[in-house]
């Protein structure tokens, strides 16, 4: 799910798995052959799964269900989302509350959405002053632009809250 639109619209569409690289066949070697291919090169300990696109953090060392065609177990795939947090704050606001995982993939994808957008912006203000950085300045002026009146006001006193938090544990 992700939020599509302006200020003020409400629309939420649905943006379902990107497409899927296409398999690539599978062959043979024999003992004769002598030339080493590069899936070949990695030893069968290898850490990583063959074949699959890591993520950032690479793979979370759980094993998965299925087994790759020489014996080794596949690794799960790290998949990153805001979930934690926003179950700590919900149990914090409402701590008998619960939330559905349909739910919980929509609030995702808004925390999501409004990064993007305050990161977009903030680079923006940081390219038209000419700078390389992105400050707390240029993250609370974006707040300022994209968030409307009160809801800003309070994004940037928790945003300062928060900075001050952090630099006196320094």
């Amino acid at each position: 799910m992700a939020f599509n639109g302006e200020k003020g619209q409400g629309m939420w569409i649905h943006m379902g798995p990107g497409p899927k690289a296409p398999k690539q066949p599978k062959t043979t070697k024999s003992s004769s052959q002598a030339i080493p291919s590069k899936t070949m090169a990695k030893s069968p300990t290898s850490s990583k799964s063959k074949g699959k696109k890591m993520g950032k953090l690479g793979s979370s060392g759980k094993a998965g269900r299925g087994t790759h065609g020489d014996g080794n177990k596949r690794k799960k795939r790290r998949r990153e989302s805001f979930n934690t947090y926003i179950y700590k704050v919900l149990k914090q606001v409402h701590p008998d509350v619960g939330i559905s995982s349909r739910a919980m993939d929509i609030m995702n994808s808004f925390v999501n959405d409004i990064f993007e957008r305050l990161a977009s912006e903030a680079s923006k203000l940081a390219s038209y002053n000419k700078r390389s950085t992105i400050t707390s300045r240029e993250i609370q002026t974006s707040v300022r632009l994209l968030l409307p009146g009160e809801l800003a006001k309070h994004a940037v006193s928790e945003g300062t809250k928060a900075v001050t938090k952090y630099t006196s544990t320094k």
